[in-house]
């Protein structure tokens, strides 16, 4: 699957819900005849705020209420994906060997990017990779229509309104037509995949042709990445993370992805590189990550780790990032390999995990297969109890341990 910038950074939390099985929004009824009611209504909105008549003609001409569009938002996953179904999915050898020879074929213009942005050419190229496949899916659904729709439903009318006047502005601007304005299903575009506010903000028109074009100008589309990092808050010179090796008996409740310490005291705690190397003397700041248990793989994460999850607020996706652009300039695998019972819960096991969990007399908050910070702590209990490594990681894994140990 494509990684769209619109299911992560515009539905961020949305899709945290969904994916944790939170209750699917139920919409009242909706009609097409409705929606050109609400659309008459909503062109008068755009005309007060500088959108021309041509450009509302122009831009809504056979624009219909987009069922499938809904659907899709409304969609909610069983299963969550575990790190690394996520993973294997994003760095195969295709997307690896793909973004080696596109980093060797664009470097000189990514050079550019570089020098005027702090952004390494490898970044630009494995965002690049994640969001479009390099550029050879960017969508096909028609944008204004998409964000009309969304802009109709009152879940997120508000913020899809501000998208579609965003939206409208660039076809006021000449940047695009219409018709040419595709992309995902929740608003996101060109190779890039920005949302209209962020093409306005962020899209640089790198080639001097006096538009922003995200779909066929490879300059608009590097200058663009490397500028919205620099504004996310990209640090010059500093690499995202690295892969890290922990000692036995380490205490798992440090690695929270948050708390910062020099790499001198992550040293001192017996942490190195993955490959038992000695953690580099850099006076920098790390956070310890692990995104599955503690059989999976470790990581020391820096400022710019954070700066790719205000792209897309998702761990693992920032992690994958961060690993495509190490293996795009030869850099290693990740020394770690899933497990055979690497199984993802469902919202319904979830639940039963709390469940067990509050059976052995632990606190775990509400059960509603939604897991917080309560039930992590609750089950790293558990598992200190058990004499298991306390990660802390609500696996299928420990799910079967404790229906062993209850009797189930």
């Amino acid at each position: 699957m494509v990684s769209t910038f619109a299911l992560r950074l515009l539905l961020g939390l949305t899709l945290s819900w969904l994916a944790l099985g939170v209750q699917a929004y139920t919409p009242p009824p909706q009609s097409n005849d409705d929606f050109q009611q609400w659309l008459q209504t909503f062109k008068q909105k755009a005309a007060s705020e500088g959108i021309s008549p041509a450009t509302l003609e122009q831009a809504f001409a056979g624009v219909r209420l987009n069922k499938r569009v809904l659907e899709l938002d409304r969609r909610q996953p069983e299963f969550t994906r575990t790190f690394w179904q996520y993973f294997d999915s994003a760095i195969t050898d295709w997307r690896v060997e793909n973004g080696r020879k596109l980093y060797r074929k664009y470097r000189t213009r990514l050079h550019e990017v570089t020098e005027q942005y702090g952004v390494p050419a490898r970044f630009i190229i494995a965002l690049w990779g994640m969001e479009t496949n390099y550029g050879g899916y960017t969508g096909n659904t028609p944008i204004i229509e998409s964000l009309a729709t969304l802009s109709y439903d009152p879940r997120r009318s508000g913020f899809f309104q501000k998208q579609l006047i965003a939206a409208l502005t660039i076809v006021e601007q000449g940047h695009v037509a219409p018709d040419q304005m595709r992309g995902s299903w929740a608003g996101a575009m060109g190779q890039c995949q920005f949302m209209p506010t962020n093409y306005l903000k962020y899209a640089v028109d790198a080639d001097n042709s006096g538009n922003v074009d995200l779909w066929n100008s490879l300059d608009d589309v590097f200058h663009s990445m490397g500028h919205f990092l620099q504004e996310l808050g990209w640090e010059r010179g500093e690499n995202w993370g690295r892969e890290i090796a922990l000692p036995e008996d380490f205490d798992y409740s440090l690695a929270d992805g948050k708390t910062q310490r020099s790499l001198q005291a992550w040293s001192k705690m017996g942490l190195t590189l993955a490959d038992g190397r000695k953690l580099p003397q850099e006076a920098m700041q790390a956070a310890l990550l692990l995104p599955y248990d503690h059989r999976g793989p470790a990581f020391l994460v820096y400022d710019n780790f954070h700066v790719i999850k205000r792209w897309n607020q998702s761990d693992n996706y920032a992690l994958a990032v961060g690993h495509l652009a190490d293996r795009i300039v030869g850099r290693a695998p990740l020394s770690k390999s899933p497990p055979k019972n690497d199984e993802a819960l469902s919202h319904q096991q979830t639940r039963e995990l709390q469940e067990r969990l509050g059976a052995a007399g632990l606190a775990v908050g509400p059960v509603d297969g939604v897991i917080g910070s309560k039930t992590r702590e609750a089950l790293r209990r558990y598992q200190k109890k058990q004499n298991l490594p306390a990660d802390g990681y609500p696996s299928y894994r420990m799910l079967e341990i404790l229906r062993k140990r209850q009797g189930d």
